[in-house]
């Protein structure tokens, strides 16, 4: 989505970089942070919190995901229209793809075989076989489509629709769509809960989740996000993740510069912590002690203790960050 946002509520968060940061205990692995400007990765070590080094890539990276296997991450370039495959250990790119024009999202099926990537100019999803790379198919679905998740069972790949304000449940053997879903004002990200029967959907415009009972395919309830002194307009929820038990949710709030700690059962918001501007993507390391924010206006990641709900270190990273994933 090619859109341009003006700066809002001067985030506190820049304050905290002079803080101790999180103790080394608590840290596990690499954080790499796509630089939609910068055309490259930004890696950044969650024990010293501190960046190590970047990673170039093609043109305009944004959403990333490993592979099933682990060795390999795979990155959307929206301007190269493709995706990047870098070797982990190595840290260099061993092959791409063409995901078609404008990729937004990808989610890679369980056994490695098939990529299915939302192309937001072409109201489709793209099907892209990995073993002979290349995009064999697609489905139209409504206009500016972006989020894509393919479902527990690997049975349907649910799309968000931004311009209809609906979820597509895509049938990938029949290629077809067989269920639309209405949710909140533009819709943008998904998360599964871990057993897969609930389907969380962000609604950027809306300040609200959508959550979709996976079995009958209807909204079951809908959360929505109040920050003191914040405009409505500026509760922008976008990324989102759960914790592995799936009790809790953490939801990036955009333009109002929080992220949302949400206790899942009670669908309830327990903690708002003051991140950077523009709370974009959100990603836990794998103690789930640390909860990683991308800020895509103020070109930084904070992390936040996740016991505390506070925001303990804040570190520069490329121009306009989109997502991050956390390495191992």
């Amino acid at each position: 989505m090619r859109r341009r946002f003006a700066p809002h509520l001067v985030s506190l968060a820049a304050l905290l970089v002079g803080l101790q940061g999180l103790p080394a205990a608590y840290a596990q692995g690499v954080a790499w942070v796509s630089s939609e400007k910068d055309h490259a990765l930004t890696l950044v070590d969650l024990k010293t919190q501190a960046v190590t080094g970047t990673v170039a890539t093609c043109k305009r990276p944004r959403h990333m995901q490993l592979t099933p296997d682990g060795r390999l991450l795979a990155v959307a370039c929206g301007e190269s229209a493709q995706a990047d495959f870098i070797d982990l250990a190595t840290r260099k790119s061993v092959r791409k793809l063409p995901l078609g024009d404008d990729p937004e999202i990808f989610d890679i099926a369980a056994d490695g075989k098939t990529l299915y990537v939302s192309n937001e100019e072409d109201a489709a999803l793209g099907i892209v076989e990995l073993a002979g790379g290349k995009r064999t198919g697609e489905v139209k679905v409504g206009g500016e489509p972006e989020g894509v998740k393919i479902a527990a069972d690997g049975k349907l790949v649910y799309v968000t629709s931004e311009a209809t304000n609906a979820v597509h449940a895509v049938d990938p053997v029949a290629r077809k769509v067989v269920h639309t879903v209405k949710v909140g004002k533009r819709p943008r990200r998904f998360a599964l809960s871990p057993d897969g029967s609930q389907l969380w959907v962000t609604n950027e415009l809306g300040a609200s989740v959508s959550i979709i009972d996976t079995r009958s395919h209807q909204v079951s309830a809908t959360l929505t996000f109040e920050v003191k002194g914040a405009r409505a307009a500026d509760i922008t929820p976008v990324g989102l993740v759960f914790t592995r038990d799936g009790k809790r949710a953490f939801v990036g709030l955009g333009r109002a510069n929080h992220v949302a700690v949400v206790d899942v059962g009670a669908r309830k918001v327990t903690d708002l912590v003051l991140v950077g501007k523009r709370a974009w993507s959100v990603a836990l390391d794998k103690s789930e002690k640390i909860l990683v924010v991308v800020n895509g206006l103020s070109d930084d990641v904070t992390l936040v203790d996740v016991a505390t709900a506070k925001a303990v270190r804040t570190i520069k990273v490329g121009r306009v960050p989109h997502s991050a994933v956390i390495v191992e």
